[in-house]
């Protein structure tokens, strides 16, 4: 429908990470060749770790440009996690290679950008370019989180990467919040 109104450019972002208790939130923005197929793509949160990994090279060599954008912990809570969704999602699109003229963005919110764009709520069900991005986000969130485990193996982040299981939250009872916990969280600052 997008391209119909003459755009052909089309960014679709989405992020991943929001409702972790570490790391940091990241957005990807993901142009895609007018030809792109790849079936069974879809939302990352729906497919298993080992078909993202599969589709991860994939989306990459074929995309027209992939962008990636960080919002560590401590940006997240030196304002809040939705402002910095959005902030990652910004800087996704400004570290594309090509400038789109079209951005259709997951969930309900626009970015503060001066380019034509759309919020789709769902859109990883909705649109291609939105659910590569979700891939290439929760797979390179993965990537750093397993980093992360590295540095601070007590909390397992390898196993649950980030997210709000008993196990780490009983992690971070024993052994307080380390550097990646996201402070303002409830279930880090009540345990701190």
């Amino acid at each position: 429908m997008v391209r119909q109104n003459g755009y052909s450019l089309i960014a679709g972002i989405d992020e991943a990470g929001r409702g972790p208790l570490a790391g940091p939130v990241v957005s990807a923005a993901v142009v895609l060749p007018h030809n792109f197929c790849c079936p069974g793509i879809g939302d990352s949160k729906k497919l298993s770790e080992k078909k993202r990994k599969l589709f991860f090279p994939r989306i990459m060599q074929k995309a027209a440009a992939v962008g990636v954008g960080i919002c560590d912990p401590k940006e997240i809570d030196a304002s809040n996690i939705l402002a910095a969704a959005l902030l990652s999602m910004k800087r996704a699109v400004d570290n594309l290679d090509i400038l789109p003229d079209f951005l259709l963005v997951d969930g309900k919110f626009t970015l503060s950008m001066n380019i034509s764009q759309q919020a789709v709520v769902k859109g990883d069900a909705k649109s291609m370019s939105i659910a590569a991005a979700s891939i290439i986000a929760k797979v390179t969130r993965d990537r750093i989180m397993t980093n992360l485990h590295q540095m601070y193996p007590v909390y397992n982040f390898i196993r649950h990467k980030g997210y709000p299981t008993v196990a780490h939250k009983q992690a971070i009872q024993v052994h307080g919040p380390c550097p990646v916990h996201r402070k303002t969280f409830k279930g880090v600052v009540i345990l701190a």
